[in-house]
């Protein structure tokens, strides 16, 4: 007998399934992708990211005379090019970008921007504006209901640690999954149900419970043998985000199956005493997508990866009387792999000369997007993006 203790422990595997049984969704898949497949692999730097302690516009005075406490001295700048340049706390970022594996889109954003954390992370995972539709469907989960199915059985899309799955995931008819651990997922051959293959083939409610709990077992054993396999790799940097990133690594060189990878960073709402603790967390990402990239190169599967980091959105040009920086605009969203067209992307805001006015994005976030899509994933994006937008050609 399956016990609710033994459903409960899979509930994270078909806590994003499809919202119908998935033998009514099968004329409308694709055929099963190859080993070859591309992946997507995204980083939500949650809290909104202050962009310009990021990417720093050392060459605008305005920067300076609006930080006196914050910005980063001209001469610790990783200069990129005459304007621009990394937070010295990137310098493994740095060395991607000269390697030309690094690209970075500068001032992304979207029209009529809002300032509220839920609403405007709504609007990047959904890549729609109307409130009514930012509780349903993401733009990765549309875009996978679109490409073939995973191998296995197991799920399309796959979110590595304890947080909440993102609304960017879930799809109509891709299933999504959340893990922490290869661990979390075991479960002992005397605990599973009595299931086969030929069971409940109806479209009864049985049927459906009978057909995801057959995904979610085999999802399961597709982990555990994940688990059982050994890869020579180098040890992670000691950070949560560069431990996650090693588990996706780990899973993408046991050929998992999975299309798009999806891990958070948070604490980027950095309202007080901002420079150790932003310093900190790029120092964190940049070290883990080195880490991740150099370690999928090894492996000889970097050519298969593109990674994607964002956040909401930037911080405002003045600091605060904190030291900190309140809710802004634009933001660099950074795009990195083997087969990205390397370099910096896109305009650089201007900036203000005086305190409470934001810059204007200068690149819609749903050019990424589209971007990511069509150049990698090989999904038409128009609508998926309810549009269609002038190519930024990053890959």
């Amino acid at each position: 007998m399956f016990s609710r203790r033994d459903f409960l422990k899979q509930a994270t595997l078909i806590s994003l399934a499809p919202t119908v049984p998935a033998f009514l969704a099968e004329t409308a898949r694709g055929s099963v992708p190859s080993a070859d497949d591309r992946i997507l692999v995204v980083i939500q730097l949650s809290g909104g990211n202050d962009g310009l302690n990021m990417l720093v516009p050392y060459a605008d005075e305005n920067y300076f005379r609006l930080r006196p406490k914050i910005a980063i001295a001209k001469d610790r700048v990783a200069r990129l090019n005459d304007a621009v340049g990394l937070n010295p706390a990137m310098r493994d970022a740095a060395d991607l970008f000269r390697d030309g594996r690094l690209s970075i889109v500068q001032g992304v954003g979207y029209p009529n921007p809002n300032k509220s954390h839920e609403v405007s992370m709504a609007i990047w995972q959904t890549a729609r504006f109307d409130p009514t539709e930012h509780r349903s469907y993401g733009w990765i989960g549309r875009a996978l209901d679109e490409a073939p199915a995973a191998r296995g059985a197991g799920p399309s899309a796959l979110l590595v640690g304890s947080d909440l799955p993102p609304v960017a995931i879930r799809g109509r008819r891709s299933v999504a999954a959340a893990l922490d651990s290869l661990d979390d997922m075991a479960v002992s051959k005397s605990s599973r149900p009595h299931l086969s293959a030929a069971g409940a083939s109806d479209e009864s409610l049985a049927a459906f419970v009978h057909r995801s709990t057959l995904d979610a077992l085999t999802t399961a054993d597709r982990l555990q043998q994940a688990a059982k396999q050994t890869h020579a790799s180098a040890a992670p940097p000691d950070s949560e985000l560069a431990g996650r990133l090693a588990l996706i690594a780990r899973l993408i060189k046991s050929d998992f199956g999975a299309r798009v990878y999806y891990a958070m960073q948070s604490g980027y709402d950095t309202h007080a005493f901002q420079r150790d603790t932003h310093d900190r967390l790029l120092r964190e990402l940049s070290q883990a997508l080195r880490f991740f990239l150099d370690d999928l190169k090894r492996a000889k599967l970097d050519e298969r990866v593109v990674v994607l980091a964002f956040s909401e959105f930037g911080r405002r040009v003045d600091e605060n009387a904190s030291e900190g920086t309140d809710h802004g605009t634009a933001a660099p969203v950074l795009l990195a792999g083997a087969k990205i067209k390397s370099g910096l992307h896109g305009a650089s805001p201007k900036l203000p000369s005086v305190a409470g006015v934001d810059p204007v994005a200068s690149t819609d976030f749903r050019q990424v997007y589209q971007d990511v899509l069509t150049k990698w994933l090989n999904v038409p994006a128009e609508g998926v993006l309810n549009g269609k937008f002038p190519s930024l050609n990053l890959l």
